[in-house]
């Protein structure tokens, strides 16, 4: 593939150095139409059987994307108290939240009781403490419901850090440790009104999804009247796309998994709603980030492109030695692929891992051009930060009639001061 933001015409029609003239770089650019296509797809990975997507609302918490997605008619899983807020400022009712917090206090448990979002709960002591919580605050029984997260033994996913599930992993309670569920649940009269479990993230292969979705409905079997089974998320996107990556092979996935689910409603006697929590396949091909080059130049030989995408802005290829795509404009046009040369594209952060692409062959940069990354909708500002002092990153979204809208503005010094 020569250029992606090309072939899907991703600026649907806007110059993007007008754009960025505009609002300035570095600046994260979404496209609505990509956005709810994704979230469309994912909304229909189940249509035997009562379904609902869950939105994973960590890989991107902007309210207006999560307005779009209530309106794609998508639920949500939300990570802390801060999510929830978020959800609630969108416009979710609580029974469109799913809260799965992880090694909290008692007063987030609290604060989903008090607002009656159903939550999950980690490990046995997260569970004893949600009981005690439901005893100070004098739940009534029928009322004390919540779900438990099981570790399903499988892990996958494109990075060692991405991967919550298996023997090497923080998330869940151990199969082995289920009867130890039911003897809390009796002690503080709770109801296990669902199970979830999570595999790993931005796998492209969907059979690892399949054995755990498995072996998980074999779990399933020993709880009792189920409303829902959570079968987590994790769905890749090709990120090679400029080497012609292929998709997610969604429709052939849906085929596979549909006979593992009549299995299990045969041997269940009924079908629960299925749930899944797809993030970053909802998000990450929507947004691209424009950033400027400001200086090239080699050392011993290496080409270094410097742009203001520094590792504040994008931290994926630093944490996870992550792979982004890289398109080059110059005077708001896609430099062609027809002639490459290696070089390190790179940002202002004073660290040597402040790289985005390592030893890359690209269209020769020059000061001035436009570095655009692709793939970036997923985990990028939602992990951004002020390191070296540097305020965060605006955000503009190309709406479904090709207007520019900012839906987040571009922080400030001043809004770093209002801190101290």
């Amino acid at each position: 593939m020569n250029s992606f933001i090309e072939n899907v015409n991703f600026f649907e029609g806007n110059n993007p150095e007008k754009i960025a003239a505009e609002y300035g770089t570095p600046l994260y650019v979404y496209n609505e139409k990509i956005l709810r296509d994704r979230m469309h797809k994912v909304s229909q990975v189940i249509t035997k059987y009562p379904y609902t997507a869950n939105y994973s609302v960590k890989a991107n918490t902007n309210i207006h994307i999560l307005k779009i997605a209530l309106e794609e008619g998508i639920n949500c899983d939300a990570m802390s108290v801060g999510e929830i807020e978020m959800l609630f400022k969108a416009g979710f009712p609580k029974d469109r939240i799913f809260f799965i917090p992880n090694n909290v206090d008692a007063s987030e448990l609290i604060y989903a009781l008090k607002h009656g979002i159903m939550t999950s709960l980690d490990s046995l002591e997260q569970l004893e403490l949600f009981g005690e919580c439901c005893e100070d605050l004098k739940i009534p029984a029928e009322k004390r419901q919540c779900a438990v997260r099981i570790n399903p033994g499988v892990g996958a996913g494109h990075c060692e850090k991405v991967v919550t599930g298996g023997k090497k992993t923080k998330f869940g309670i151990a199969e082995e440790d289920i009867p130890q569920i039911f003897e809390i649940t009796a002690k503080y009269s709770l109801t296990i009104a669902g199970i979830n479990q999570h595999i790993g993230s931005g796998f492209m292969d969907p059979q690892p999804y399949l054995d755990a979705v498995t072996n998980f409905l074999q779990i399933a079997l020993q709880f009792k009247e189920l409303k829902f089974i959570d079968f987590g998320g994790g769905y890749g996107i090709p990120y090679h796309k400029l080497d012609d990556e292929k998709d997610y092979p969604m429709e052939d996935f849906k085929k596979r998994l549909e006979p593992i689910l009549d299995n299990f409603v045969e041997k269940y006697g009924s079908a629960p709603m299925f749930k899944s929590e797809p993030g970053r396949y909802c998000v990450a091909e929507s947004s691209v980030i424009l950033g400027r080059v400001h200086a090239t130049k080699q050392n011993n030989g290496h080409l270094y492109a410097g742009t203001d995408i520094g590792m504040n802005v994008l931290v994926r290829p630093s944490m996870y030695d992550s792979w982004h795509d890289v398109e080059v404009l110059r005077d708001g046009k896609v430099l062609s692929r027809d002639e490459l040369i290696e070089q390190n594209v790179v940002g202002n952060i004073c660290e040597s891992g402040d790289i985005l692409a390592k030893e890359r062959k690209l269209p020769k940069m020059q000061r001035g051009d436009l570095a655009c990354i692709l793939d970036t909708g997923a985990y990028g500002w939602s992990m951004c930060s002020t390191y070296n002092s540097r305020p965060r990153a605006a955000e503009v979204l190309i709406t479904k009639d090709g207007k520019v809208k900012q839906i987040r503005r571009r922080e400030t010094i001043n809004d770093l001061m209002r801190l101290f």
